[in-house]
């Protein structure tokens, strides 16, 4: 797997994980679902991704947009 699919499962799972925590927990669980939102976002216009670095350090394959 590489770093583009591993970027969109860890996000994918986070916001899943960050609803689910939301309606059984506390609203300000969304905030969280924002963040990554708002990272995924930023991402897209500027190519930079915080987690695709991490990755990438850790000597996981690159794929095409990281």
């Amino acid at each position: 797997m590489n770093i583009d699919r591993l970027v969109f499962a860890i996000a994918g799972t986070f916001i899943l994980l960050s609803l689910a925590l939301a309606q059984t927990h506390s609203s300000y669980w969304l905030w969280f679902t924002a963040f990554v939102g708002a990272n995924m976002l930023q991402a897209a216009f500027t190519g930079f991704c915080p987690l695709a670095k991490i990755l990438k350090a850790l000597g996981v394959k690159a794929g095409n947009a990281f």
